[in-house]
């Protein structure tokens, strides 16, 4: 840190920042001050203006209007490689990862100086060692799941040492004890100077980590709060404007087995990735059954097989709706009755530049949106039209590329695509990740009026709250094998958190 700097001057002033897009004001003068040392939180709904206003400071983005001040001066921070010049990083809840390419070489490409592959393998163990984010620096980014990959981002920003630390919903696939091991290297930062600004829509989060709260509405600053002096409810109010109603998860006999795996086994291809075990699992109409874990033990390669992305299996069976489905590809398991909602939205759970009609169209062929081979745009439209309104999906219209979205946006979109199209049986992986308060409880209440309508419904998530919440019952994933599926009332987060680790599984 440059001694020279007064701490009464801000580490970061935004002032009167504009930013317009053609359907949208996602930024309307909007003023924000993080000071030295200073663990500053920006909260509000998805579509609020807080991912873009994160990439004004980081030069990813120009304003229409507005100053950036940097320690007391102005300044025009025009590129990321002006922000890092600077002394600012940030971690972006999108990850900008080469797919083909290891982490290290990733890594490399994000530095602004050149270094040896293998000295910057070192610095990267060495870093994740020491801040309890374990990655391998020769791994293959394309085999690794989302949680693996943010901890790729934030090893990466870390290694720069910023001045300035801008941290984009960093924790929402990170496992409970990760995310207390980050809070320990951010206050420890934060106690040698380093300021943090910190977007997340986990008020528990919030409250435990920050100084201070600017709340976002609209795209304009519609408070101020000490977190620590607030309640969840009370932030919740500040960042939609209304109170939050809660779900309720009324008791219900379940019915038929519509999704059962047993004794499922499968080899990893990717070295790196996890084989899977011996897997049973029943999932019945009208119930939710969720899958606890950390990130890497086999939850990427449990969804696949699922899915049918990669059919087939070594030894056991996989039966949807009373089929056995091992062997069919994924429109075939879609015709039974299955829907998918993935955990990476961009790319998977929808083409970017696509408009949302037409990601409508890529899994509601059978909704009428085909007819004796030829496209029905109208169909197509109405459908996402209706699936806009149905979940409050922020969005210029049904024409708007599923990239325009912010991420809690499309990942409305996404569920609600596929609750719409009167599955069996749906399978949903991190369902609430980088989702608002507000956003995720429309989701979550989604899921249970599937379920109260007879779907069965598995819920793949890192998120202990979110199944403890939701589910009739609860199992663990660990070095790929799953414990047995237990009801949610005789488990506890200790017991969960024990599992996850690896003990007590099958």
């Amino acid at each position: 840190m440059n001694d020279s700097v007064s701490t009464s001057s801000p580490r970061l002033a935004l002032r009167g920042i504009v930013k317009r897009y053609p359907t949208v004001v996602a930024n309307d003068g909007v003023d924000l001050a993080v000071g030295v040392g200073e663990i500053h939180a920006l909260i509000g709904e998805n579509g609020a203006g807080k991912s873009t206003l994160m990439k004004v400071a980081y030069g990813v983005t120009r304003p229409d209007s507005g100053t950036i001040e940097w320690e007391g001066r102005a300044v025009s921070i025009t590129s990321p490689a002006e922000a890092r010049r600077l002394g600012i990083g940030m971690v972006f809840q999108h990850f900008a990862l080469f797919e083909t390419l290891t982490v290290v070489e990733n890594i490399a490409l994000a530095l602004d100086d050149r270094i040896d592959l293998d000295e910057l393998s070192e610095r990267i163990r060495a870093v994740s060692r020491r801040y309890g984010l374990p990655i391998e620096p020769e791994r293959l980014t394309h085999s690794m799941s989302v949680g693996e990959r943010q901890r790729v981002e934030i090893v990466r920003c870390l290694l720069q040492s910023p001045r300035l630390l801008i941290m984009d919903e960093p924790t929402s696939v990170l496992t409970p004890q990760a995310v207390m091991k980050l809070f320990e290297t951010l206050r420890r930062l934060a106690a040698e100077g380093v300021s943090i600004l910190y977007v997340s829509h986990k008020l528990d989060e919030i409250r435990a980590l920050c100084d201070t709260a600017t709340v976002l509405r609209g795209g304009k600053v519609v408070g101020t709060a000490r977190p620590a002096e607030e309640t969840n409810t009370s932030l919740a109010r500040m960042m939609v404007g209304t109170d939050i109603t809660e779900c309720r998860l009324t008791p219900r006999e379940p019915g038929e087995v519509r999704l059962e795996l047993c004794e499922l086994s499968r080899t990893s291809v990717d070295p790196f990735g996890t084989t899977l075990r011996a897997i049973d699992l029943q999932v019945r109409s009208g119930e939710i059954v969720g899958i606890a874990g950390v990130s890497g033990n086999g939850q990427k390669e449990l969804l696949a097989c699922l899915s049918g992305e990669t059919p087939g299996v070594e030894s056991g069976s996989l039966h949807i709706c009373g089929q056995q489905a091992d062997t069919l590809p994924v429109a075939a398991r879609r015709e039974l009755g299955l829907a998918f909602v993935p955990e990476e939205r961009l790319g998977r759970g929808a083409v970017p530049p696509l408009s949302l009609a037409a990601n409508a169209l890529l899994t509601g062929a059978r909704r009428g949106m085909v007819s004796n081979g030829f496209l029905r745009d109208d169909v197509a439209r109405a459908f996402a039209r209706d699936t806009i309104a149905a979940f409050n999906v922020k969005a210029g219209s049904e024409l708007a590329s599923a990239e325009s979205l912010s991420g809690g946006n499309l990942q409305k979109f996404i569920v609600g695509r596929e609750a719409r199209l009167d599955p069996k049986v749906i399978i949903v992986s991190q369902p609430t990740w980088g989702v608002d308060v507000g956003a995720a409880q429309l989701i979550h209440q989604a899921l249970i009026d599937l379920r109260d309508r007879g779907v069965a419904v598995l819920v793949v998530s890192e998120e202990l709250d979110e199944l403890f919440e939701i589910c009739d019952r609860i199992a663990v994933l660990a070095q790929g094998r799953l414990s047995p599926a237990q009801p949610r009332a005789a488990l506890t987060v200790d017991e969960i958190g024990v599992r996850m680790a690896g003990a007590g599984n099958a």
